[in-house]
């Protein structure tokens, strides 16, 4: 019997995208579309910051419960990597990170739907993990998060001396993350031995005001005018002030720790959304 190597092989072709609205799909059909994939790893980074309740709903809570229900049917052996939030916890105490087993006690439908996305996870009984991520900050940021609408708000105003930025309350202190910490802690969860805790915190590891993020971007930017902070913020800032997760587990589970500084995920941030 003669032997063939396999390396000699050409690589199959990768399954072809299987395109899917978690917030509307049937499980059983996704279920199909997952048992042709036949995926070992499943990362789930969908998920909605802005709109009504009813999308919020939508998108953070019923899309992570069809998701698990399909890969229970589909692929019950696949790893499921979930993106959750720091949102989901609440107010935090001032000077004291927030673990894992702290009460979840969210503010508002963000919050709420985030929480509800994450117990389908847990409580799936797949081979899954929350990674529970704090404010992310670098390129590509939406406009209905602070560090994306603070960009362009200062890509509008430009060098103008006499531009001004009225911006609300900013002293709130929040935990800033570099998204490409999160994405090297992502494929950490997907390539870890091994059954891994039910939820992560992902984070800076330590407070900082948002005017501080704000004043950083605003010398990357090279920005000329006059901020004007007002006493009145979002609904949200008023009720959660201060903000700030314990990433240790984390670092004992992955061994992972931040790699970039604020400063480096500003500058990020601010250089990949420039114009060629």
């Amino acid at each position: 019997m003669g032997l063939r190597c396999l390396g000699s092989l050409p690589a199959p072709p990768p399954p072809p995208p299987v395109d899917v609205d978690l917030a509307r799909v049937r499980p059983e059909r996704l279920a199909k579309a997952l048992a042709s994939a036949a995926p070992d790893t499943v990362v789930n980074c969908a998920g909605a910051t802005g709109g009504d309740a009813v999308t919020l709903a939508e998108v953070n809570a019923r899309g992570p419960a069809v998701l698990c229900a399909a890969l229970c049917e589909a692929a019950p052996a696949a790893r499921l990597v979930h993106l959750g939030s720091a949102a989901e916890y609440g107010p935090g105490t001032p000077d004291t990170p927030v673990t894992e087993s702290a009460a979840t006690r969210p503010v508002g439908p963000y919050g709420a739907t985030k929480l509800a996305g994450t117990v389908a996870v847990t409580a799936s009984g797949l081979d899954a993990v929350v990674l529970r991520v704090g404010n992310p900050v670098g390129p590509g940021a939406p406009s209905t998060g602070l560090p994306g609408r603070i960009a362009a708000l200062l890509r509008e105003a430009g060098p103008d001396p006499e531009a001004v930025l009225r911006l609300g309350d900013l002293s709130a202190y929040r935990d800033f993350v570099d998204v490409r910490d999160v994405a090297r802690a992502v494929v950490l969860a997907a390539t870890a031995p091994g059954p891994l805790p039910p939820v992560l915190n992902l984070g800076g590891g330590r407070a900082v005001p948002v005017r501080d993020l704000v004043r950083g971007l605003a010398g990357l930017a090279g920005f000329r005018g006059r901020i004007e902070e007002g006493t009145a913020g979002s609904a949200r800032s008023a009720r959660v002030s201060w903000q700030c997760s314990d990433i240790s587990a984390a670092e004992e589970a992955l061994g992972w720790r931040p790699a970039h500084s604020l400063h480096d995920a500003l500058a990020a941030l601010w250089e990949g959304g420039r114009t060629p």
